[in-house]
């Protein structure tokens, strides 16, 4: 038997020695990708993600940043099942700077419940008073109802047209849908050029702001060295602009949206330039459109998505502001009690964009998303966290309190583990 000096010393042992919690691992599902993004499972079980493309040779319009980002028809939706995958819709049109980078198509894609029809949304991240003119492509910026058997799809709703008619946040006029949701009859839509959560029916109908984003002011922000070369020059400003000042006006720029079980909508957020660290929030949006904060402290959101249990899923593109060069996001877990659980971090996890959970509680994520031919589909293949102690003194506490009842009973009770 042993005795209470060496019980107390095993406990201060691992107390001040503690094994690291199991981190999660993954297995690579798919690679090969061209900027994939959104991801859904079917009513059929099998998963599909959209390829923003790489754009092509067509016309181009300038970056509201920098940049020319030329048209082309690159975009494509995958299915993937039975260890397989197929594009089972090409010829989506897709705008991105000539090497293919910056690229903004097919963001997202969901099934209707009911009929599992699928729907598209398709990004655009330029002015929108450009789009039919300069590109003659007014298929950007719109959500579509897709038909693969005959590789066509038709508009339910010009996101960017709504917001060049209406501008709801009264801010810049701009547009790059990026994340919906099907809520019965309706799709609630982020776009994060226009800083709104938008409703419209899948008919096409009502198409109306449900909240917006207002801008926000940052008192002495970390800004890149000037001498410094631009991670994506379609993300930060160019270099004429005006010097950085002591308080500075970012953009709200919400990404994914999720239904939660209590029946509000949750939207993250990855703000402007320049991406502070921690600066990151999640919304919540009730019935009556009132918008609070959920959870904040985040880098770069870009999508969240709920399991069966209530567990909200976050994806960070990168822990650290993006124009540091380095691009090693997270997944983090937040429990229905708001306990925030990192799942994986960096460790081949690099510019994620988009995850799913699947009916068995599976999490999938697109991977090296803004990566032309090096996108991939990356599988969670342990995401339950494991407990960890809170701290030294709370194991020491807890270890008395062990020893001081192993005393009164002079027996180990066989849930006590050493």
């Amino acid at each position: 038997m042993m005795s209470r000096k060496k019980l107390l010393i095993l406990a201060i042992f691992a107390a001040l020695f503690p094994q690291n919690a199991l981190a999660a691992t993954f297995s690579v599902v798919v690679e090969g990708l061209d900027n994939a993004r959104g991801l859904s499972f079917a009513p059929d079980g099998a998963l599909y993600v959209t390829e923003a493309g790489s754009g092509g040779t067509g016309a181009c319009v300038p970056s509201p940043t920098g940049g020319n980002l030329c048209y082309g028809t690159s975009g494509a939706v995958t299915k993937i099942a039975n260890g397989k995958s197929d594009r089972v819709l090409t010829n989506l049109p897709s705008i991105a700077l000539a090497d293919g980078t910056s690229s903004f198509g097919a963001q997202d894609i969901k099934f209707d419940s009911l009929t599992g029809n699928p729907y598209v949304l398709i990004g655009y991240a330029a002015d929108p008073a450009l789009r039919d003119t300069a590109l003659n492509s007014p298929d950007l910026g719109k959500l579509v109802a897709a038909d693969f058997t005959t590789n066509s799809w038709e508009v339910v709703a010009d996101f960017s047209n709504y917001e060049l008619a209406n501008n709801p946040d009264n801010a810049d006029v701009g547009s790059n849908p990026t994340a919906f949701v099907l809520d019965g009859n309706r799709a609630i839509a982020v776009d994060a050029g226009a800083n709104a959560l938008l409703s419209v029916g899948i008919n096409g109908s009502n198409l109306q702001p449900i909240a917006t984003f207002a801008q926000e002011v940052l008192t002495n922000p970390l800004f890149p060295p000037t001498d410094s070369v631009p991670f994506d020059p379609t993300q930060v400003p160019p270099p004429e602009a005006a010097p950085p000042a002591a308080e500075f006006a970012i953009q709200a720029t919400p990404t994914g949206v999720a239904k939660g079980p209590d029946g509000a909508y949750y939207v993250s957020q990855f703000t402007g330039f320049p991406f502070p660290e921690g600066g990151a929030r999640i919304y919540r949006i009730d019935a009556e459109g009132e918008t609070s904060i959920y959870a904040d402290g985040f880098t770069q959101l870009t999508d969240l998505e709920f399991d069966a249990e209530g567990n909200l899923y976050a994806l960070q593109y990168a822990n650290e502001s993006a124009w540091k060069g380095n691009f090693d996001g997270s997944v983090i877990q937040i429990s229905p009690d708001g306990t925030q659980t990192t799942l994986l971090s960096g460790e081949g996890l690099v510019s994620p964009s988009s995850l799913a959970v699947s009916p068995d509680g599976e999490v999938y994520i697109t991977n090296q998303s803004d990566r032309p031919g090096l996108s991939q589909i990356l599988k969670l293949d342990n995401p339950k966290p494991v407990p960890e102690p809170t701290s030294v003194l709370g194991v020491l506490a807890f270890s008395a309190l062990g020893l001081k009842q192993w005393h009164k009973k002079r027996l180990f009770n066989r849930h006590w583990r050493i």
